[in-house]
């Protein structure tokens, strides 16, 4: 009895670890690109040329809170406040979310955040970041003005076949069972748009959308 005891104490400390640390782990729901836009009240094109943590208050248990502030020289706002962002804040660790930077000044992000209620730009691992480089001629030139013509649209992600749109005003985001990636075709070369009937559909390619646009064809 002793050796089973001392088995089922072992397990479920085990067990009782797990929880704790799938409890921290950090959890996003996949966003198409313009998704990530739209949601953001601030995206840029930046440089990271310094990092380090920083005191941010206290918890409710009068703990320190600890965040990692990035000093970042701007290089465009596509969206945003009327002033340029020096630094971000993110939290300390991927577990609870917090973004790992370069910080040498040489490689270019797009960076997108929060603001909170002092102006400050808060940035987590649900967020877009992705060095520049590794962006598409669509994603770059959909920063501008394309994102921001379908930010009343709805882009709903498709997890298994069938799924379908439930209004004229969704576009069906289907990357995941058509390639098995999340970001995929659409989210590298399309951007859903709102028409002038009030319907959405996806646009692909680099060009602005013509005035007539009627390219309702599926990705």
């Amino acid at each position: 009895m002793r050796c089973v005891s001392g088995w089922l104490c072992a397990l479920l400390v085990l067990l009782v670890c797990g929880v704790e640390e799938r409890a921290e782990a950090c959890s996003c729901s996949p966003v198409h690109p313009q998704q990530a836009f739209c949601n953001a009240d601030i995206v840029i094109r930046a440089k990271v040329v310094a990092g380090k943590e920083v005191d941010a208050g206290n918890d409710i248990y009068g703990n320190p809170i600890k965040r990692l502030q990035y000093d970042i020289k701007q290089i465009k706002m596509f969206k945003g406040p009327d002033r340029h962002i020096d630094m971000i804040f993110t939290a300390p660790s991927s577990a609870v979310c917090g973004v790992t930077m370069e910080t040498n000044g040489k490689k270019e992000y797009l960076i997108s955040g929060k603001a909170d209620g002092s102006g400050k730009m808060h940035v987590t691992l649900c967020d877009l970041i992705m060095p520049w480089e590794s962006m598409s001629a669509t994603q770059k030139k959909s920063l501008s003005q394309r994102y921001e013509m379908g930010c009343e649209c709805k882009i709903t992600r498709c997890a298994a076949f069938p799924c379908e749109v439930s209004t004229p005003e969704e576009c069906l985001w289907t990357d995941w069972v058509t390639e098995k990636i999340i970001h995929g075709r659409q989210s590298d070369h399309y951007a859903c748009i709102k028409r002038g009937d009030g319907s959405c559909a996806w646009y692909r390619g680099s060009a602005p959308p013509k005035k007539e646009f009627l390219d309702n064809e599926d990705p």
